[in-house]
């Protein structure tokens, strides 16, 4: 790897490179970073890493929430076929005929991070000890030098490219999805807080 970097699905940080040579800076932004985060106060490539680890999972979180908003809004089998209207009032009227659903649902969430946290991210002690020894590390949240940003091993299909310049193109096309997803998803919430109606019926009334 480069500099003493480990070589991580083909990829091994480079500090020269923009956002460390991780994938995901194409045309027609290309390198973008309007607040200068990389470029003016030259982040580490432990914090490139765990911003991209964020932006990456961020990502996928909008895009299922984004086919839940379309889908959830036209098809609704569960809780008796009793949950309609706006995704956006979903949760509070399953609250009202499951309240149980909510327990599943924080352990479920609780036992995917905790499983995101022990394959990603240094344990507690040595996370906390990178403190003092190296300044630049995020406060006891530092991922594993030998982890890629977003990759959990989570690949039950098999579709996880086996060579470097594969990968990149997969994991720039998912940032591009979730990116677009992520705004997506902040604006069906808002034009469903507007209007008070769901997405298919705003767009009949824009038709």
């Amino acid at each position: 790897g480069n500099a003493g970097y480990p070589e991580v699905n083909g990829w091994s940080a480079d500090p020269s490179k923009f956002c460390a040579g991780l994938p995901g800076a194409v045309a027609p932004l290309g390198e973008f970073d309007p607040l200068g985060l990389v470029s003016k106060y030259g982040l580490s490539v432990d914090e490139i890493k765990r911003y991209r680890e964020s932006e990456v999972t961020h990502g996928r979180v909008a895009m299922l929430a984004s086919l839940g908003y379309l889908v959830g809004e036209s098809f609704h089998p569960f809780f008796g076929g009793v949950i309609s209207g706006p995704a956006n009032s979903h949760l509070a009227q399953v609250q009202d005929v499951a309240p149980g659903f909510f327990i599943a649902l924080t352990a479920a969430i609780g036992a995917s991070e905790l499983y995101r946290a022990k394959t990603g991210w240094n344990a507690p002690p040595k996370g906390l000890s990178k403190i003092v020894d190296d300044p630049n590390s995020a406060f006891g949240a530092r991922l594993n030098d030998d982890y890629y940003p977003g990759d959990i091993g989570f690949d039950p299909l098999g579709l996880k490219p086996k060579t470097a310049s594969g990968f990149a193109e997969m994991q720039t096309k998912e940032l591009n999805n979730g990116r677009l997803a992520m705004i997506g998803a902040i604006g069906m919430l808002i034009q469903e807080t507007v209007s008070e109606q769901t997405i298919m019926d705003t767009l009949k009334t824009m038709m």
